[in-house]
Formats: C-alpha cells, structure tokens, sequence
C-alpha cells in the first residue's frame, strides 16, 4: 500500500493544527456554529441528530493492521466502542466529543489516515474493486490509478468548490465489484488490441433524489491521460454544472440537460487543449507509485486442497463458509476472503474495537498484512493461503465474524437512517435487523441464493438502495415512517436501477414484504440456478406487484 512521503506527512500536520485552532475557536464561542460549519465539514465532521460525527478516508479500501489497530484504538477511547464501515470504504464514528477530534486526528495522522476531502463539493475518497491486487478475473491493479488520482486531487485549487461532491471510482477485473457505472466518474481498466492499457471511461452516474447510470464517453483512454482527461471532465463540469440548486447540482443532471453527445464534445475540446502537457503521467511514475503496490510473495501452499476437502467434510458451518466467503485468487494455492460484518441480526457494516484489534492480528497471521474495506460494508483479507483457511475460519468464529452469507439475503447494505443521521426521513438499522433474523437460517439462505438486499434511510441513497435487487427507502408520510420497495437494481457490468413496485409499507409491514417477494421469487424462478435478478428481468414487476397487492394491483 501507499506510504507517506515526506510533503504528505508534512501537509496532513498542518492540516490538523489548522483545524485544532479553529475547534478552539469554536468552543471560546469566537466562531458560530454557521462559521464553523464549512471549516469542519473540510476535515470530515458533520453534526448528526445527537453528536458530532467523523468520517475518516480509507483510500481505495486499503488498510494496514497497524491503521487498523488505530481505528480501534479510537473506538474504545473516544467513541462508544465501535465504528462503521460504509459504502464508500470509509469509516465513521457516531459520538465524539468535538474537542476530542483534533486528538483523533493527530492519532491518524501517526498512521498516515486522515479525514480530508470526506466531505464537502470536492472530489471524495476515491474507491476500488476490494479485490484489487488479487482477483483471478482482474486485468490490472486499479489501486495504483486511484492513488495517482488521491495525490492529485487533494486540496486541488480549481476543484476544491464544485458544484457538488464529485465520486470517482476504479475497478481492473471483468466483474465491475466496484458500481462504477453509479459514480460521477467510472474508470474501467482494460487493454486494447495492442494490449495497452487504458480506461473505459463514464461519467453522470449517481444514486440519491435522480438516480442515474453513467454514460461511456471513451472507450479505451490511454493510461498516460488518465489526469488530463479527468481534468477536462472536471472543468466542463465546474463551468456548467448548476450552483442555483443542490438538487440539481451533480454531473449527472448536466449530462441528461446537456446531452451526453454536447458535453462529450466540450470534454475532448478541453482534453485537446490539456493532451500532452504536463497533466500527463510519464511511464516512470507511473511505475513509481505502482511499485507501493507489488503483491506481497505468495509461498506456494499446495496441501491447501486436500486440507479443505477434509475439514469440509467434517464441518457444515466452515463448508458453507469456504462456499460464500471466498473469491477465486490469481494464485491457486490462495484465496480472497470476505469477513462478515452483517451477523444475523447485527448492525450492516459495524465492528467493535476489540473485532478490529482481532481482525489486524488475522491480517497479520494469515492475511500479509492486507485488509481491505468493501463498499458493501465488509472487511477483506485479500491473500489468504487456502492451507490456513480453516485455522482463520476458526478464530473468526471465536470473535464472532464467521457468519457465512456473503452475497446472501442477509449480506444487507444499510445507512445508519434516522438512529444517527439528521437528513434520515426512517430508521434502516432495525429493518436490517429484523430481515436478517427472519431470513437467519442458512439452508433457507442457500435455497434463495444471491441476492442483494440494499436499505436508505432517505432519498440520498447512502444505502444503494436503487441498485439493490431489492431495495428499501425509508420515506416519511403524515409523520410516519414508510418503506417503498424498489426491484431489478443492479449495481455490477450490467447496471440496472430499480422499479418503484407500488405504495409503501409500515415498520410493521416491510419485513412481510419482502418474505412475499422472495417467496414469489422461488415460485417462479426457472430452476434452482435462476438466481433473483435473473428472473426478475425475465419475468418483470408484474408478479411481485400482484403478490405483495392483489386486487389492488390488478386495478392499477
């Protein structure tokens, strides 16, 4: 992973003794909570429904133990012993006292984190396939682009007041992991025919009030231009974009007002005028920063196999846990594995202090010293010897994180809604948690299959609630909270938002729901191989809508 140098050590100093000043500030009563706003949202902290809230960058997802154990560090000292891990391979904590930031602050900087940029109409936390550097079907390591794209847009001058926050995302591998068509800007590395490699680029996709998906304006753009041509597509942006209304105000309302073929032709005019200047990326440094990411060496393992044949066969909970939380690795004698943080009947995404410290021991024993953040809100040991598996299966479950539904019904995407967040219309946390008790058993998992189950608190979408294949928004009507079910969204290579199924449901109602619709589901499925999104493009709204309405939906 990246290491600091010594200008990055230098300016995150700096910036946290700007911002303890201007806390000190705050709390002598010298600046208003008005004054105080723009400055604390710069380094990362909002004010939530009961406290202040920090959300700290984890760049592309990568984290070492060392960061890790400081993560935890701050959850026992200075939080309520936990914290939560989001859909942008960020993590936050709820409840720090706003004098105590500062402090925190200075601690991550000790391990080269930070919470710049994680907030504001600036260019976010820059995100990456949680497999990257691993991943049998990946072409290349996307983490080195991304990195080039966190050093560059840091602090940046010209795009440091967008119109809006502006979210950049990478994936290298066949499978886009990384919903990179639901990003202002997607970069998808491929090769052409000469096997060079360059990015298929798409920009306007977003989730929230307008949910969109992103247009491709380039096929194959060098990896040379990558920072030229990212510049040209901020700068029409920054031109144009609308400033009268935040609603309206991200890429993708100037994509679908402009036209995709309009705006396309102002971002190569700009990239014209940029193209081989000094934006772009000489093959020397490239290689500079991709050498921060050379895989660690893998020692062949090769009694792996018939290890795993063997303890599979005398354990169902570690064989149903080989069959959902791995990932095929580029070396055969290894795997990818996804730590669960969604056990039945537990809060998406959180992890105590005392799961971290045991999670960086894990990344050291077995995992070289790698963990990785998904944007689905779990943790990843990305270089795992299959030889071992069963020796981490078994201290997993002594921490309790051995849950085996990676990609399951109870795999659920969740905001923290309305138990945290002053924007939230309803509460996610405890509809996650009651879909997952109800959906708990793990035959009954396996039977329903993959499937992606995605909950927002609002119409901000901080849950993928659109691209969920079943997906909740938490809605506020007459001063109750409501449910709406959308259905077919898709946030992978072949990205689908999803259909509005009708009027909502109560908190008493939505878990019900969704039991219709699963069940509806395993009735009309074409086998047992069909999985949940598959039927639902064949067979379309109809079924579910008449299952979960009846007459009413025949009327309509």
């Amino acid at each position: 992973m990246y290491r600091y140098d010594e200008f990055d050590h230098a300016f995150v100093k700096e910036r946290v003794a700007q911002f303890k000043d201007q806390v000190e500030r705050r709390l002598a009563g010298d600046l208003t909570e008005d004054q105080f706003k723009p400055l604390r949202l710069m380094n990362g902290v909002y004010l939530q429904l009961h406290a202040y809230m920090l959300r700290i960058a984890i760049p592309y997802g990568t984290l070492s133990p060392r960061q890790l154990r400081m993560l935890a560090h701050i959850a026992r000292n200075f939080d309520k012993g936990y914290g939560h891990f989001t859909t942008r391979q960020n993590i936050q904590f709820n409840w720090p006292a706003l004098g105590d930031i500062p402090e925190i602050l200075e601690l991550l900087a000790s391990v080269e984190m930070h919470a710049i940029q994680t907030s504001g109409n600036c260019i976010r936390n820059v995100t990456a396939d949680h497999f990257s550097g691993a991943a049998a079907d990946e072409v290349a390591d996307p983490r080195p682009y991304a990195e080039i794209l966190r050093q560059w847009s840091t602090v940046h001058p010209e795009f440091s007041y967008l119109p809006r926050k502006f979210k950049i995302a990478v994936t290298g591998a066949e499978r886009d992991r990384a919903a990179v068509q639901v990003h202002d800007i997607g970069l998808h590395l491929k090769k052409n025919e000469k096997g060079e490699l360059g990015f298929a680029v798409y920009i306007g996709g977003g989730l929230g009030r307008t949910p969109m998906i992103a247009k491709k304006v380039r096929d194959f753009l060098p990896e040379e231009d990558l920072l030229s041509y990212t510049t040209a597509i901020l700068r029409v942006y920054n031109l144009n974009g609308r400033r009268d209304n935040k609603y309206k105000a991200r890429i993708k309302i100037l994509v679908h007002e402009t036209g995709v073929e309009e705006l396309k032709a102002q971002i190569e005019k700009e990239f014209d005028a940029l193209k081989g200047g000094e934006l772009s990326l000489p093959d020397a440094d490239i290689a500079a920063i991709q050498a921060y990411f050379t895989p660690p060496q893998l020692p062949a393992r090769p009694e792996g196999e018939a290890l795993l044949a063997k303890e599979a066969a005398a354990n169902a909970g570690f064989a149903d846990w080989l069959r959902r939380n791995l990932h095929t690795h580029k070396n055969p004698d290894y795997a990818a594995v996804t730590i669960s943080l969604k056990g039945i009947g537990e809060v998406p995404g959180d992890a105590s202090a005392d799961q971290m410290d045991a999670i960086a021991d894990l990344a050291e024993e077995f995992g070289h010293d790698e963990i990785r953040v998904s944007h689905e809100q779990n943790l990843v040991l990305p270089h795992v010897a299959r030889a071992d598996l069963k020796a981490l299966f078994d201290r997993l479950v002594e921490i309790g994180l051995a849950t085996a539904n990676a990609g399951l019904v109870t795999d659920i995407i969740a905001c923290p809604g309305l138990d945290y967040c002053a924007l939230a219309n309803a509460r996610s946390i405890p509809v996650a948690q009651q879909i997952s008790q109800r959906f708990g058993d793990q035959k009954r998992q396996e039977e329903i299959g993959d499937l992606k189950l995605k909950i927002s608190g609002c119409i901000n979408a901080c849950g993928h609630h659109h691209v969920g294949h079943i997906g909740i928004l938490g809605v506020e009507k007459k001063g109750a909270e409501l449910y709406q079910i959308t259905l077919g969204g898709s946030g992978d290579e072949n990205t689908s938002i999803g259909e509005i199924i009708g009027r909502g449901f109560g908190p008493d109602e939505i878990v019900d729901a969704v039991e219709t619709i699963v069940e509806t589901y395993l009735g009309l499925r074409d086998g047992q191989d069909e999985s949940f999104i598959a039927a639902y493009r064949r067979v379309g709204p109809a079924p579910f809508k008449e299952a979960l309405y009846g007459r009413e939906a025949k009327a309509a």
